[in-house]
């Protein structure tokens, strides 16, 4: 079963809150409260918000235990800009924009779990995969004879 929380219009950059999200994806409830307790930004204490409420969501409406929950999804999407301006020199004026996001957060009570350990450890089995088949293919090209031959041309002149 999947539970859902929204924080719409965070005043804070998807750009900078995605660093975040990133890490706690596929891991365990509790596993993911303690890496955004630990991680000095602003939006870890944002989305630490919206994952508390998706947990409360869980255990009041869909009477679920916290202990078998995973973070399946947490997604940063982009919400409206506030537009400002700046002062600058000679009375000109230069434009800030102020970045809001909307976080969305999804829990399941799948267990399926891929940690950051595992994800890794599959990337450097794609590696390799990637380079043994890179080294066959040079083997091969190797084992075959070129088809130009190794007689050199002779021009059209000849010697008297």
């Amino acid at each position: 079963m999947e539970i859902r929380s929204t924080f719409r219009y965070a005043r804070i950059s998807p750009f900078k809150a995605r660093e975040v999200t990133r890490e706690i994806q596929g891991l365990p409830v509790s596993a993911a409260l303690d890496l955004l307790a630990f991680t000095p930004k602003k939006a870890a204490f944002l989305i630490a918000k919206t994952l508390k409420s998706a947990i409360a969501n869980a255990e009041n409406n869909a009477n679920l235990k916290p202990d078998g929950l995973v973070v399946k999804e947490a997604v940063v999407g982009e919400g409206p800009t506030l537009k400002r301006i700046m002062a600058r020199a000679r009375g000109s004026a230069s434009g800030i924009l102020k970045r809001t996001s909307h976080i969305r957060i999804v829990l399941s009570d799948e267990i399926r779990i891929e940690t950051r350990e595992a994800r890794r450890a599959k990337r450097e089995q794609e590696k390799k995969a990637a380079k043994k088949e890179i080294k066959g293919e040079g083997r091969q090209q190797a084992a075959r004879p070129d088809k130009k031959s190794a007689k050199p041309k002779q021009s059209g002149k000849t010697e008297k």
